[in-house]
């Protein structure tokens, strides 16, 4: 019902940082009707070019300002990811992904209140960095 929020259309891009390229971000919206404290995010992977991202290599923000890895996100409940708002995903890789089209899937698993199992969904897109 809610994969078609997976992985948002058009947010696919290297992340510039004081002139570097330091990594590749997409955006993502909740799987759910209601907002959830970072800490039930259960999993993200990204694959870019049938290759799976490293998940230590992940970086999550509810605001874009603030970063946390999924295993920090594990422990944090004062931040929370409000429906309708965008997830920032960002793959910390120096250089990013190089100039062209690339095929990038995200995959997303939440735990809420009442549903015993993680659920979420999957997009696939093919992207033009």
């Amino acid at each position: 019902m809610f994969d078609g929020y997976v992985f948002t259309d058009g947010s696919a891009r290297n992340v510039v940082e004081n002139g570097e390229v330091t990594g590749f971000q997409v955006e993502t919206l909740i799987t759910y009707y209601r907002g959830i404290p970072l800490s039930m995010v259960h999993d993200i992977e990204l694959v870019v070019d049938g290759a799976d991202v490293p998940r230590d290599e992940l970086v999550i923000s509810p605001d874009g300002e603030d970063w946390f890895t999924l295993a920090e996100a594990e422990t944090v409940t004062t931040y929370r990811w409000e429906y309708g708002d965008p997830l920032y995903v960002r793959w910390l890789h120096a250089g990013g992904v190089p100039a062209g089209e690339h095929e990038v899937t995200l995959r997303l698993k939440i735990r809420v209140a009442y549903i015993p199992v993680p659920f979420g969904g999957e997009r696939t897109r093919l992207v033009a960095v």
